[in-house]
Parts: C-alpha cells; sequence; structure tokens
C-alpha cells in the first residue's frame, strides 16, 4: 500500500491543477481497489452542497451538475458522522438517494469516507461496486490514507479560489487559518516575493580564474552590504535604534570574515563563486536547522536570504526593482525582515508569511509599524496568488483570497469602523480608568522596543506594566554589555517617570532563542527557559540585574518581575543574588535601592503555591498567554491546535481567580499582562475578579478603559459568577459579547477579534 501511496501522491504533485489531480485519484483509486467507479464529491461551503467533481465510472455528464444538499443522500451521511461507511446494498440504506443522471442505479457496494482537514469535512471520497459485499478492512484504511493526502491538496487549492465549479461557475473557497502576528485588517493586492536567487540550484563548475572569482564575490558582497544599509536608512525615521540594531546585525554578517574567508577559500580550492557561496552559506544555515528548534530555524532563513542577495548580484550586478501597488499585502513562504523593509511604508497594508510564529522577528518588527499580519499560514498558495485581492485579517490570523463581495464589504465596513473607534476612543486618552462605581483600575502597556514609548505615551498609559528586556538580547549577535543594558532601561524608565515601569528579567527559551546561545531541546517550552537559564547562568543575570539596578538611581519607578518561576527556590536564589548586586553597588558609592520584586504566575504549579510565594515578593503579574497554553496543553504558536486555545476556558478563568485570591489573602496586588488583559470580553471577568491592574499592548489601551468606565465592578462580578458556572470557553464568550452589545460595546468585540 505504502507503494501505491508514494506513486499515488507523486501523480498528484505533478498535476497542473486540482482538476486534473482529482482525475488521477479517481481513475487510480479504482484500478488498485478493482471497484466498479470512484468519486469525489467537495462541500461547496456557499450552498452548503456536496458536488460531484470527478469519477471514474459514473456518467461524465454528471460532474459539477449532481449535488447533495447536507441532510441527503449517503454522501452527506458520510460528512455528518466524519467516519467511513461500508454498505453491501447501498439502496436498501433509508438515506440512500437516488440520481438518474449518474447511471448508478446498477451498484450496489458503497463505501465513503470523509476528507478532513484541521476538523472541517472538506468533500467525500466513494468507490461503488456492481456486487452485493462489503469492503474489507485493509481496502477501508487505503482509502482513508488516500483522502487524508488529499485533504491538504483541496485546502490548498479551495484557499486560492482553484476550484471552479462546472455547473454555475461559483468558487468553492474557505479563508486560509494562521496566527495573528499583528493586529488590523488590512486589503490589498498581494505580492509574492520570494528570493530572486536560488543557491540550491548552483551547479558545480571550476573556477577558470580564480582572481577573477574571487573579485566577482567580493563586488557582489559589498553591493549586498550597501543595500543592506539602503535599507537601514530608508526606515530609520520609523524604527527606534533598538530595531535599526537588526539590520546592524545583517551588515555584520555580510561583513563577517569568517563568512568571507570560508568563501574566498573554497574558492582558491578551484570552485568558481557561486558555488563557494552556495557551499558557505548552506554551511552556516545547517548550524542553526540542525538544532531543531522554530527560532533558530528562522535564523537559518535569514542567513539563506542574504545570501541569496549576495548571489543576484553575482548573477546579475543589480537588485531586481519591484513595482508595489498602493495597497500592498506582502505574501511569501517565508518572509523575511528586509523583505518587509523593501516596500514603502505608505503602501504596505499587510502582510501574510506561510512559515513564522508570533515572536518572530518580522511579526514583532510588523507590530512594531502597525501592519496587520497573519503568520504560520501554511496552506498558503504562495505560487497561484500573486495579484490577487487578499483580505488580511490579523485579529483572528485569517487570510481571504480573491474575497467575495460580501467578505470585502463586511472587512472594509470593520476597517472603518476601526477608525470610527479610534477616532472616538481618542477622547478617552487622559481619562481616569474608572469604574461607574469608583474603582480606579491602572492600564499599563506591555512593550520590548523603544519605539513603542511614544505610542503607550499618546495612547493613556499609565507606565509599563510589562517590559520585555529579552528584545535587546534577541536583535543583537551577542550578549549586550552591561553600559548597553543601562542606558536601554533608563530610557524607558525615564519615559515614564514617575509612573511604574516593570521590567522583566531575561526570558528567553521555549520559542525565544538567542541565536549565540543555542538551546537544543525535544520539548522546549517544558525545558530550559525563564528564570532557570538565568539561575543557572548568574554571570548574565548579575550582569542585567546591575545594570537595572543602575538605571534607576534616583527614579523610584522601577518593579522587577521574575519569569517562569515555578518554585519557591527559585524565588529565593534570585533575591540572593538581586541582594548580593545592590550590596555591591551600595558599597561603591551608587544610589541605588531595592526595588519591589514580583513573579510571573504563567506555571500552573504556582497557581497551587501562592500561600508559600506571597510572602516572599511585593506584588504578582499573570502572564495569561503561558498559563492558557500550560493549563490546556496548547502549543499556542501551532496552527493545528490554535482553535483550542482561550483564555476564556473555565479552568483558566477558575486558575486566575484562585490566584488573585491567594494574593488578596496576603494583601499583594495581581495584575495581568496577558493577551487576556487585551480582550474587551475577558476584561469584564478580570475586573470582577479583583485585578488590581490590567497591560496590554498600546493600541488595545484604549479599548480596555472603555470597559472599565462602562461596566461596574458589581455588574463584573455578577457576570463572572454567571460565567464560572458555564462549561465551555465558547459560551463563556458569547454571553460576555451580548452583554457588551447591550452596553454599546459591540465595536469593542468585533474589532478585537
Amino acid at each position: 500500500m505504502l507503494a501505491t501511496l508514494r506513486r499515488l501522491v507523486n501523480e498528484v504533485n505533478a498535476a497542473r491543477d486540482l482538476n486534473q489531480a482529482l482525475e488521477i485519484i479517481v481513475r487510480r483509486v479504482k484500478q488498485e481497489m478493482t471497484a466498479d467507479v470512484c468519486s469525489v464529491y467537495l462541500l461547496d461551503p456557499a450552498s452548503d452542497h456536496y458536488v460531484l467533481m470527478a469519477s471514474d465510472g459514473l456518467n461524465p455528464a454528471a460532474v459539477g451538475r449532481v449535488r447533495f444538499p447536507r441532510g441527503e443522500g449517503l454522501v452527506s451521511l458520510v460528512g455528518e458522522t466524519e467516519e467511513p461507511i461500508n454498505l453491501d446494498n447501498a439502496p436498501d440504506h433509508p438515506r440512500y438517494r437516488y440520481i438518474a443522471e449518474t447511471g448508478e442505479a446498477r451498484y450496489h457496494a458503497f463505501l465513503g469516507v470523509p476528507i478532513i482537514h484541521h476538523r472541517q469535512v472538506m468533500g467525500i471520497l466513494v468507490v461503488r461496486q456492481h456486487s452485493q459485499r462489503l469492503f474489507a478492512e485493509d481496502e477501508v484504511s487505503f482509502l482513508l490514507t488516500v483522502a487524508s493526502q488529499l485533504a491538504g491538496a483541496i485546502a490548498h487549492a479551495e484557499a486560492s479560489g482553484g476550484i471552479q465549479l462546472p455547473g454555475d461557475g461559483s468558487i468553492m473557497r474557505r479563508p486560509l487559518e494562521g496566527l495573528p502576528g499583528a493586529p488590523g485588517v488590512g486589503i490589498g493586492t498581494a505580492v509574492v516575493v520570494y528570493p530572486p536567487a536560488t543557491l540550491e540550484a548552483v551547479p558545480d563548475r571550476h573556477a577558470t580564474d580564480v582572481e577573477a572569482e574571487v573579485a566577482a564575490f567580493e563586488q557582489a558582497l559589498a553591493a549586498a552590504r550597501g543595500e543592506i544599509e539602503e535599507l537601514a536608512r530608508r526606515l530609520d525615521s520609523a524604527l527606534s535604534p533598538e530595531d535599526r540594531a537588526l539590520f546592524h546585525a545583517y551588515q555584520l554578517m555580510l561583513g563577517s570574515r569568517s563568512l568571507r574567508d570560508k568563501v574566498v577559500e573554497r574558492i582558491r580550492a578551484g570552485s568558481w563563486a557561486a558555488a563557494a557561496l552556495r557551499d558557505t552559506i548552506q554551511a552556516h544555515a545547517r548550524v542553526f536547522e540542525e538544532m531543531d528548534d522554530a527560532y533558530l530555524s528562522e535564523r537559518a532563513d535569514d542567513i539563506r536570504d542574504l545570501g541569496r542577495r549576495v548571489l543576484m548580484h553575482l548573477q546579475s550586478g543589480a537588485v531586481r526593482k519591484m513595482d508595489y501597488p498602493r495597497h500592498t499585502v506582502l505574501v511569501g513562504e517565508a518572509i523575511s525582515v528586509t523583505m518587509l523593509s523593501e516596500v514603502p511604508l505608505e503602501r504596505l497594508a499587510g502582510m501574510v508569511s506561510a512559515t513564522g510564529s508570533i515572536s518572530s522577528h518580522v511579526a514583532i518588527l510588523a507590530r512594531a509599524l502597525g501592519i496587520p499580519a497573519v503568520v504560520g499560514a501554511d496552506d498558503l498558495p504562495v505560487s497561484r496568488i500573486d495579484g490577487r485581492e487578499l483580505v488580511v485579517d490579523g485579529y483572528q490570523g485569517r487570510v481571504y483570497v480573491s474575497p467575495t463581495e460580501s467578505v470585502r464589504k463586511e472587512y472594509q465596513r470593520l476597517a472603518r469602523e476601526e477608525q470610527e473607534l479610534a477616532a472616538g476612543l481618542e477622547a478617552l486618552r487622559d481619562e481616569p480608568a474608572v469604574t461607574p462605581d469608583g474603582i480606579r483600575v491602572p492600564l499599563y502597556a506591555n512593550t520590548g522596543l523603544l519605539s513603542d514609548i511614544t505610542p503607550s505615551l499618546t495612547r493613556g498609559a499609565e507606565g509599563v506594566g510589562l517590559y520585555r528586556t529579552e528584545f535587546p538580547f534577541m536583535i543583537r549577535n551577542r550578549f549586550p554589555g552591561e553600559e548597553e543594558q543601562r542606558r536601554i532601561y533608563r530610557q524607558v524608565l525615564e519615559s515614564f517617570a514617575p509612573a511604574p515601569v516593570v521590567l522583566r528579567t531575561l526570558d528567553i527559551g521555549g520559542d525565544k532563542v538567542l541565536p549565540y546561545f543555542p538551546i537544543d531541546e525535544d520539548n522546549p517550552f517544558l525545558g530550559w527557559r525563564g528564570i532557570r537559564i538565568t539561575l543557572d547562568h548568574p554571570e548574565i543575570f548579575v550582569v542585567q540585574l546591575r545594570a537595572i539596578l543602575r538605571a534607576s538611581a534616583g527614579l523610584d519607578n522601577l518593579r522587577l518581575l521574575l519569569p517562569m518561576v515555578s518554585h519557591v527556590g527559585e524565588v529565593d536564589e534570585a533575591l540572593r543574588l538581586l541582594r548580593r548586586v545592590h550590596g555591591e553597588l551600595t558599597d561603591k558609592g551608587e544610589a541605588v535601592t531595592l526595588p519591589p520584586v514580583g513573579i510571573m504566575v504563567e506555571v500552573p504549579s504556582t497557581v497551587y503555591q501562592m500561600d508559600d510565594l506571597a510572602p516572599r515578593v511585593d506584588f504578582f503579574s499573570i502572564g495569561t498567554n503561558d498559563l492558557t497554553q500550560y493549563l490546556l496543553a496548547v502549543d499556542r504558536n501551532n496552527p493545528r491546535v490554535a482553535s483550542l486555545y482561550d483564555a476564556l476556558h473555565p479552568a483558566v478563568l477558575r486558575a486566575v481567580a484562585q490566584v488573585v485570591a491567594g494574593a488578596q489573602r496576603h494583601g499583594k496586588p495581581v495584575g495581568v499582562c496577558g493577551e487576556m488583559a487585551g480582550d474587551p470580553a475577558a476584561a469584564i471577568l478580570l475586573l470582577g475578579m479583583g485585578v488590581a491592574s490590567l497591560s496590554t499592548a498600546a493600541a488595545s489601551l484604549a479599548r480596555i478603559k472603555w470597559v472599565i468606565r462602562n461596566f461596574s465592578v458589581a455588574e463584573a462580578r455578577d457576570l463572572l459568577d454567571q460565567a464560572l458556572l458555564m462549561e465551555d470557553s465558547r459560551t463563556i464568550r458569547r454571553f460576555l459579547e451580548e452583554r457588551l452589545d447591550r452596553a454599546g460595546l459591540g465595536g469593542l468585540v468585533r474589532a478585537g477579534k
């Protein structure tokens, strides 16, 4: 069976389009199973009918014409049950429906299996025979396996509008599902970007003139370096020094003696420049790629991108210039930071990448630039959508290719609502976040980029609830020194003084790994990360603590936050190091003070240790992103299980409520700094729990302030009590959205979903 499937997959992959692929499948399956008929029915989302799209054995005129509405026929029954149906005499079944034009009256045996992709039934694969018999177990297994192979191809074709119904010409289409890389709605024309030169295609060739090859390579290297410098200059006004450091890292790669010397060494060994470059780049990339880590894998793509740029100059001596439409949606298999930076900012309406995570550099840059983005859209039909209209839903992580008129109008309306809502919320910028019954709930900003400071201040942030200190580490090719760190932290603290600023100590590991500090683990989210790393490397932790304390001298607005705490010993050791650093600095005459210290509640074990932890710290900050991920055992960066990730899950709500109650017993305040704090529906429940403060992205501050000013604590507590009696997150969310609608705040929900 495996050999047959391999041949079938190869034939399908070589097909020019899905229609031809379906014809290959029905012909080959019929042949392999010695069946009399093999047919494929696809579900048309627009009409909610199963449509006969290909058949070997039925009347060819029936293809595209025969339809089964949901609830009718055996084909529909397979879709309803989502499992195989194996019948020895189909006409005897009560759901059998005779269709004269298919010519199927003489067929008795029926086997139908569902074609399922990401929990959605895409269609049904059916085989029939004249004789009355049940198909054998291995035949059922074979057909199920073929259906599973077919599912991805159908989803790919549907997303790109590749399935045209012969009957009425309508197109079967579903939105592409990915991860929300950066919030917002973008509507524009797809511009597919791809490396202009393919390193893998470079042939081996002997250098006939070694010195000429060396000179050509060095000229191409210099040209590529100049190109990166030009991109950095173009974005100079839009990015902070921290963001520009990423381009500096690219320049360092291109200026690396290691890269240059290895290529020249290979040329002098007899290879022509292009192959020498290919081998060197692949060797550099392989070092990262073999570590089997998502973040490092993305860095390997960056290295290859730079290598292709050099190769392009080797081949042509000039960079291919692209014309970007007025509203450009940048699309690619793996969009790099440089690809994104090449588009004039005033023309960039959105970005869609088939790969990447919400913490990838390109997603971080998209958020910093305010560009709606979807990443991890693994069904993205990159090669087939250049020039097509796209709708990018950066809230839900969805992409619509060649949207229908109704979808386009709905998102245009949503975009207008966003603009109107933003204008209406502008008036709240300087108003306090106070409930109708007089309870003040401070609203802070989450940040990690210096470029976020001004937007946070202009949108009414009352301080910083979470400053991610790992960002300055991530955009360098080495650990930043103590003085470098001090300057960064000082700028943040001064910008918000006297308002509080919560600096979280270095939180790497999981999907946040430094390229110069590789971590190779089978399960990084449950491995070496957060406080575990910094305690194991006090030489890194102590330098950061010293920089943080020195940066706070004379300001008195620093709050220190420890990430990924799972037991009290970690807190005790971190506090010991903090006191040691403080003592060393005061002994040198520096006017530093010990700041209030808090811990992140993001590991389930801390939920049950509040009575032990509370006496040791001054405050708690709930990281709902990781807490939700760990409680639900869902990798939030994995699109296959993204639908299971929901902070309104009853277990998450009960855990958060338990943390707040435990902290309140000891008189310690609790804030929330995860994405839950920026969700208007969730904010109501957090208000009812008695959370002391909320910290979210600057773009969400005004929405959450509107919620706080329109729901009393008493009303929020009542809604919380009702929500905690509900059994699933969908019911809870519908319940809260209805209350927001009744309060006249439905726009907050729609613009934030």
